[in-house]
């Protein structure tokens, strides 16, 4: 828990902090005055303004925002001599790039959080596919499992070089997100000949970017070994009689050669809404044992499906990815720019209906996510960084007139029509864009109290 709330805390001033400095760095260099750089809201709990600086720097007791306040006439007076150095005043140009500057600044975050990993090197499982899922496209499309994925791309794109799962799982997302066909370039477990499929991704209606996504396409989860990890107190799999380290050989009737096929012959153990038994064959130290099972049973979104209280599927085969200078600092400029244009594509559909509300996520969701990337070290928890920092970017310049994007749409109607926005209009749009803005966080935080209590 203690992790969980540094972790957020620290994410939050860290990425706050940024933005901000990328307004005051901009305000700056374009000779206008800033008179208070704040990182968080409310009380004030540290302040400090450097000998002959004309701005006080302050740290809030609330760490869910910032500002930058500027000399601006329409705020206070302003003296005669100093209307240079007010914000209104500056031209239009000027305006728009400070406005600006806070989330570009967040997006070049990302690239570079991106880079320094790539550089770094961070282990991830290799792309060796488990068994898809029962019907699925992968399963469809001729994929057993145990198939080494070297190439993958979109629809009438070449292939690019697959290095790890999460790298393949990445690319399935844009296809589905985008509705294109994804075509896989593959071996087959003990060969060396390439072959390439096509996984019709175009065919499926994606609301909700999560498992049941993936489950429908068949890529579930990476090749590992049919093995138990830790066992639930009081849980099926140890009032059978199971062990952490048992390796699953059949079940019932039917060979088991991965974790993934465990898993989904687990979750089928169940008719008329009560688990089936089965007796399974395992190996325990070199001795065969055969012990009977029966699931229990639990509601996932409306489906009946069987669990039996134990961690299924052992390690996956890990790889070391990292790149060199120029391809690393690349990549951090090409994945920042993909999860920019996926971010919009999904605020795009959940707008016409097309993807659901419950994937806008909240604060508590994130905090969630914070602890969980930091427990498992720096690298995890900089990819963190560089995903809500892209995040931040993008949501700032959506058009809304309380966030920096509508002020960006302010100054387009001005450069366009030549007259500034009314005030009367500005009072209209603003109190729309703060409705809104509220809505938007009434249902993320909605969405974060369904995942956490359900």
């Amino acid at each position: 828990m203690m992790l969980t709330v540094v972790a957020f805390v620290v994410a939050l001033g860290v990425l706050i902090a940024v933005h901000e400095y990328g307004h005051y760095r901009m305000a700056v260099a374009c000779g206008v005055r800033v008179l208070r750089f704040s990182v968080g809201f409310g009380k004030t709990v540290f302040s400090w303004q450097p000998k002959g600086s004309p701005t006080e720097f302050v740290i809030g007791l609330l760490p869910l925002g910032g500002y930058v306040k500027m000399l601006d006439e329409r705020e206070a007076p302003v003296a005669p001599e100093l209307r240079h150095l007010a914000f209104n005043n500056q031209p239009l140009a000027r305006r728009a790039a400070i406005v600006a500057a806070g989330p570009l600044i967040n997006l070049l975050l990302a690239v570079v959080l991106y880079t320094l990993v790539n550089w770094g090197g961070v282990q991830q499982a290799r792309a060796v596919l488990a068994s898809p899922t029962a019907a699925s496209l992968a399963q469809r499309a001729g994929l057993a499992g145990g198939e080494l994925v070297l190439r993958a791309g979109l629809d009438g794109e070449t292939p690019a070089v697959v290095r790890s799962f999460e790298d393949l799982r990445w690319r399935l997302a844009q296809g589905a997100l985008q509705s294109q066909d994804v075509r896989l370039v593959v071996v087959a477990a003990g060969t060396s000949a390439e072959r390439e499929l096509v996984l019709p991704l175009a065919s499926l209606a994606i609301r909700d970017v999560d498992a049941s996504l993936f489950r429908q396409i068949g890529v579930v989860g990476p090749m590992t070994l049919p093995v138990l990890g830790q066992l639930l107190p009081d849980g099926v799999a140890g009032r059978a009689g199971l062990k952490e380290g048992d390796r699953v050989l059949r079940f019932g009737a039917s060979v088991v050669v991965d974790g993934q096929q465990l898993r989904d012959q687990i979750r089928g153990s169940v008719r008329d809404g009560k688990g089936v038994a089965s007796v399974w064959t395992i190996d325990r130290g070199g001795r065969s044992l055969e012990l009977a099972v029966t699931p229990a049973v639990v509601q996932e979104n409306g489906t009946a499906v069987g669990r039996i209280g134990a961690y299924v599927g052992g390690p996956p085969e890990m790889v070391t990815v990292h790149y060199g200078v120029f391809d690393g600092a690349w990549n951090g400029l090409v994945k920042t720019w993909e999860v920019s244009t996926l971010t919009v594509r999904m605020l795009v559909s959940m707008l016409t209906g097309e993807a659901s509300l419950k994937n806008l996520n909240g604060p508590l969701t994130i905090a969630d996510y914070a602890g969980k990337s930091a427990s498992l070290g720096l690298t995890q928890y900089l990819l963190f960084l560089a995903l809500i920092s892209v995040s931040l970017g993008v949501l700032n310049l959506l058009p809304l007139p309380v966030l920096d994007g509508g002020h960006l749409m302010y100054y387009l109607w001005e450069a366009v029509t030549g007259k500034a926005v009314s005030d009367a209009w500005m009072a209209r749009l603003q109190r729309g864009g703060v409705a809104v803005l509220m809505m938007m966080m009434g249902i993320a935080l909605y969405n974060d109290l369904a995942r956490l209590l359900g």
